[in-house]
């Protein structure tokens, strides 16, 4: 019995138990219910017996450690146990080999709270769109809400008032301004109300001449131009339906009848596709007025005739060529060649910045004639030659005004 070993109780009869170094785990139990929580996990490895850390108690550890300014660190001592001697002090001392258990505190997630959204939101609509973007907000909706549920007005020519001021005109109007540096003078010649012809020459390649009026007038005179447009404008499927809303018509007598009865401001280009294709060096050269079915319509209705010139529409693009051939495969008058297409592409398109000039001539009157001289060639072909002879006239001062094509 002398030789005989001793195994204290609650060591499982492991070497090294019970000898006071370490604690037991009937101990580690004893201690507030914390035991295995209070230290880190341990593995044995296969060439010693003794215990060390596993991988996640020194991941912890070391996650913990790398931020201690949001960490705080708890170190749990073992708790004394039972079968521990009272002489025994490294029972109540903490093991310096074992890691500390650090825990992490928790912060509220990160975010942005909807009030400062929408104060935000505020802020900028206020930059971009004014004081009052609320107003064109509420504005803009409720001309949403009529055009989906159809509450608006388009005439027996399919003239949609509202999409002309609030898109076609607000589209033109920078172009008018910024671009071609539009100066209108004459403009008290246009009759505030009531039915009007205005007659002005036509060039520029691409009719540009006549949505440029048209924006004119509606920003100097404050009336809108319905403009008689060829045949070839409304056999396109997608410039006839602009067309019609922008408030054109076909150029035919009976429909230009109408609208001058009906009080209406419409205009005419009587040199036609002869006056927007012609060669850049006949520039400002009026082509012949047609038989003067124009004259016809205002004589009949007693309106007077607005003589208009435009200087500027010529320069934007310099016709220099044609090829007659693929404009009869197509169907058009012309195909034009400039300085810029077809040679840099869609580039090409792009209209130079040209100084335009409009001048409204003193009105015509035609209330004066007699009722039966509508029907007499000879007083139409007159009137329409002093027509074409104040827009030409008119053409060639303003050129002398004129310092250069761009200024």
């Amino acid at each position: 019995m002398g030789d005989a070993e001793i195994i204290p109780i609650g060591t499982r009869g492991r070497p090294g138990r019970g000898t006071g170094k370490q604690p037991s785990s009937a101990a580690r139990n004893l201690a507030g219910g914390k035991g295995p929580a209070a230290r880190p996990a341990t593995r044995r490895t296969p060439d010693t017996d003794e215990a060390q850390p596993t991988d996640v108690a020194v991941d912890r550890a070391a996650d913990t450690a790398q931020d201690p300014a949001e960490t705080s660190e708890v170190q749990h001592a073992p708790a004394s146990s039972g079968a521990a001697t009272a002489g025994d002090t490294s029972a109540q001392q903490p093991d310096p080999a074992r890691p500390a258990t650090r825990t992490r505190e928790r912060h509220a997630r990160g975010g942005i709270p909807a009030a400062d959204l929408m104060a935000a939101f505020q802020v900028a609509a206020r930059e971009v769109f004014g004081e009052e973007w609320e107003v064109q907000l509420a504005r803009f909706l409720a001309f949403l809400r009529r055009r989906v549920t159809g509450d608006y007005s388009v005439d027996e020519y399919g003239f949609d008032q509202e999409i002309s001021q609030r898109f076609f005109m607000a589209a033109l109007r920078p172009i008018a301004d910024k671009w071609f540096r539009i100066e209108v003078r004459g403009v008290e010649n246009i009759p505030s109300e009531g039915g009007a012809l205005v007659v002005s020459n036509h060039s520029g390649t691409v009719p540009v001449d006549g949505l440029m009026t048209m924006v004119s007038i509606h920003d100097h005179a404050g009336r809108f131009l319905r403009p008689l447009g060829a045949d070839l404008v409304f056999k396109m499927p997608i410039v006839s339906t602009m067309a019609r809303k922008g408030g054109a018509t076909l150029a035919c007598n009976e429909d230009a009848e109408r609208m001058l009865r009906g009080g209406e401001l419409v205009g005419v280009w009587p040199e036609g596709f002869k006056g927007i294709g012609k060669p850049y060096s006949e520039r400002y050269k009026l082509q012949r007025f047609g038989r003067g079915g124009f004259v016809s319509a205002a004589i009949r209705t007693g309106v007077p005739i607005v003589p208009l010139s435009v200087v500027g529409a010529e320069e934007i693009y310099p016709l220099v060529g044609n090829i007659p051939s693929l404009a009869r495969l197509l169907g058009v008058p012309y195909i034009p060649i400039t300085p810029t297409f077809p040679l840099l592409g869609p580039l090409g398109l792009v209209p130079l910045p040209s100084k335009w000039l409009l001048e409204f001539g003193e009105p015509i009157r035609t209330d004066e004639y007699d009722e039966g001289a509508a029907d007499d060639p000879m007083h139409v072909f007159n009137v329409t030659d002093q027509v074409r002879e104040t827009i030409q006239q008119t053409l060639y001062t303003l050129l002398m005004e004129r310092e250069s094509v761009f200024r």
